[in-house]
């Protein structure tokens, strides 16, 4: 075998191995699952400052502003998309590009007179600028922009539904730190309670009927309470995960006193429409997907026009025939595809529709818009009117507790009754505190519909727990006492 066929054999052979390494699914195995779980479930809360003290409700935000892992998803996936802008911003740049090569050929005739050596090595550094190319990826780079715009409104979103998440669930903990050991107090002696009317009845010492309706009365009461007590009970574990609190872990809440939730807000209708307008989410996304689009049509018409590139380089080639082995290019070149012109009517039927797509759905979010803010404004006006009333029942139902436990003390009536008003007056509590709550949340909801960001502008969250939770104390006592209904920062 001469020496030219055996290095084409080994050519031949090694594309051959390489060819047949087909690949083929390989499923991770049970270490790999564990290995990988057991690193997750140790990084989920790691690098957080840890709770000292009582929580309150701004440092419950605060948290959640700076750990929850929902919140720093979109916050990352934001500069995720700063990092696209950075890469389409590259793709303007003119291309450099080194290149060198080796060529061989098998021995020669001697007696052929050859022009080449056997044996050639050639390298090139090259800089080309085609124009229209600069022209696209410029473009590209805009919408990459825009895209990362559309991508922090996403954020915005998710901290909003976050504060307001928190809101509901502090207040309900709260009310269940507030109410729990009253519960359980009373599960003993109305278990007790249930035993003295049944044995009565059974007694003949009561009448049937009375007892019966006694006892389904505690009964109903005890459900009632149950369930509250199932709905409330889960707010700490729901309020733990909104900060991401591992759960299980304990942290006491701060028990502030309730006050009167009261929006400072104009009552023109068409004023608020039209703050929510420039500053909700959905109506920016909007917005920079109708930029987008038109920077597609732009894009689209640029690939219409002639490709203009310019190039020059610097050459080397080791063939000792030729007679420079090294020189300088340079050089312009035009094309024009024109077949592209055919596919212009499909392009501008295709923006064209797209743009009339965006245009109706801007109008049906801005209807969306007007209809929650009128919303919002409706549900908070309605839970301050429930929970005034919730709060005036409470009133009453303490008074009454407090008249059957004068006349339980002067033997004027039953413990029996005693502990049906305890649990009435128990379970008037904790509605109140329920409708309370929820007021919390539709406080926050207002400003969610208005669009107007639930932090400051400018919040540093890297700052410790303590002084993010003061800006947002500041942030909302001031909004309390007079609300700016300004455009909201993208931040």
């Amino acid at each position: 075998m001469t020496k030219s066929s055996r290095k084409l054999a080994i050519a031949i052979a090694l594309i051959l191995t390489v060819s047949g390494c087909a690949v083929k699914p390989k499923e991770l195995s049970d270490a790999d699952n564990l290995a990988f779980g057991s690193d997750k479930l140790s990084r989920a809360d790691a690098n957080q400052q840890p709770i000292s003290g009582s929580v309150d409700l701004y440092e419950a935000m605060a948290r959640a502003l700076k750990y929850n892992l929902d919140v720093q998803v979109e916050v990352m996936e934001a500069a995720l998309r700063l990092r696209d802008i950075n890469l389409a911003n590259y793709a303007t740049l003119p291309d450099l590009v080194a290149s060198s090569g080796y060529a061989g050929r098998n021995d020669a005739d001697d007696t052929t007179p050859s022009t080449r050596d056997p044996d050639i090595l050639t390298s090139d550094l090259t800089f080309s600028w085609n124009i229209l190319d600069f022209g696209l990826s410029y473009v590209r780079a805009q919408q990459a922009a825009d895209r990362a715009l559309i991508q922090v409104e996403a954020k915005r979103k998710i901290v909003n539904r976050v504060i307001e998440d928190v809101r509901t669930a502090y207040w309900r903990a709260v009310s269940y730190d507030r109410l729990v050991n009253r519960m359980r107090g009373l599960e003993g002696r109305v278990q007790q309670a249930l035993r003295e009317t049944r044995s009565l009845s059974a007694s003949g010492d009561t009448s049937p009927l009375i007892a019966l309706t006694y006892e389904r009365e505690l009964i109903e009461v005890k459900r009632e309470i149950e369930s509250l007590e199932n709905e409330l009970s889960l707010a700490k574990s729901q309020l733990a995960a909104l900060m991401n609190v591992r759960p299980g872990t304990p942290f006491n809440l701060v028990a502030p006193k309730r006050g009167n939730i009261k929006l400072n807000l104009p009552n023109d209708p068409g004023q608020l429409y039209l703050v929510a307008a420039a500053n909700r989410p959905e109506m920016r996304e909007v917005n920079y997907e109708i930029r987008v689009n038109d920077k597609e049509v732009q894009a689209a018409l640029l690939q219409l026009l002639p490709s203009f590139n310019l190039y020059a380089g610097l050459n080397y080639d080791s063939n000792e025939f030729i007679a420079q082995n090294e020189w300088v290019s340079y050089g312009a070149k035009v094309s024009w595809n024109l077949l592209k012109l055919m596919s212009m009517p499909a392009v501008k039927a295709r923006s064209q529709a797209s743009e009339e797509v965006l245009d109706k759905r801007a109008l049906s979010v801005a209807m969306a818009v007007m209809t929650q803010v009128n919303i919002s404004r409706v549900r908070h006006a309605h839970l301050r009117k429930s929970y005034g009333t919730a709060a005036a029942l409470s009133n009453v139902q303490h008074r009454i507790l407090k008249q059957v436990r004068a006349e339980t003390q002067a033997d004027k009536t039953s413990q029996q009754l005693l502990i049906r008003e305890e649990m009435n007056t128990l379970l008037a509590d904790a509605k109140a505190d329920m409708v309370y709550a929820d007021l919390q949340n539709a406080y926050a909801n207002v400003y969610a519909s208005l669009g107007i960001n639930p932090f400051p502008v400018g919040i540093d969250l890297t700052q410790p727990v303590d002084v993010v939770a003061r800006q947002l104390r500041d942030m909302w006592t001031e909004r309390g006492n007079a609300p700016k209904l300004q455009v909201a920062s993208a931040e």
